[in-house]
């Protein structure tokens, strides 16, 4: 499915966000700017949009991001190429829920939009946290649904009717965000995805919700 609207990824995620998922990417970034990590992993790393701006605002030696989508990490690797970022950052085919990295390998791990892809979501947290060195952090960034009882039906109906109809002209798939729909809305949100880090390995475990909770920063220390 990320094989096929890979072409046109990046612009949908601006355009169906109205640009403001790049400020939320950079309030994840910053959520690692006081541990100042040197080596980097992004899960679902996509189109390398995060490895990218990370190594601008973070300075990091290295970044690894990881990708079960082939399509996507070819575009990301024309982006690092065009970029001349190919010594700092490395793409890798590779599944979150296992990981070939050895134990305590990074500093930080970074997941934009990817973790409610996930097949089992509590594999491939613990999975993070075994390649993440003790008192390293992680922060993830999430769709969510907003608390806002009036936002909310308006939220579910853009996400049912109209992100769809504007991927299929787009990108000729409206199924994948159709899936967009399903998965925001299924996937388990605030506190009690904080229970599920803290169950899994994780300590003080925090949210923050970005634009008026349709989005939401999670960040958790090993």
């Amino acid at each position: 499915m990320f094989d096929k609207i890979a072409f046109r990824y990046d612009f949908l995620n601006r355009f169906l966000s109205a640009g403001i998922d790049q400020g939320w990417r950079k309030k994840t970034i910053q959520a690692l700017a006081d541990i100042h990590p040197l080596r980097i992993l992004d899960v679902a790393t996509g189109t390398a949009d995060m490895p990218v701006m990370m190594m601008k605002r973070l300075r990091p030696e290295k970044i690894t991001g990881i990708d079960i989508s082939e399509g996507m990490l070819a575009l990301g690797r024309k982006k690092i190429k065009r970029l001349e970022l190919g010594r700092q950052i490395e793409l890798r085919k590779g599944d979150a829920e296992t990981m070939e990295f050895p134990d305590h390998s990074f500093d930080a791990v970074t997941v934009a939009f990817g973790v409610r892809n996930f097949q089992h979501l509590e594999k491939g947290l613990r999975e993070m946290n075994r390649v993440l060195r003790p008192g390293g952090r992680i922060a993830i960034l999430e769709c969510t649904k907003p608390d806002n009882s009036l936002l909310l039906p308006l939220y579910k109906f853009y996400l049912r009717s109209i992100a769809p109809g504007i991927g299929k002209i787009v990108s000729g798939s409206g199924d994948a965000y159709q899936y967009l729909n399903a998965s925001v809305l299924a996937f388990p949100q605030g506190s009690v995805f904080l229970d599920i880090l803290e169950k899994n390995g994780f300590r003080e475990a925090r949210m923050r919700r970005l634009s008026l909770g349709i989005s939401t920063l999670y960040t958790a220390t090993k």
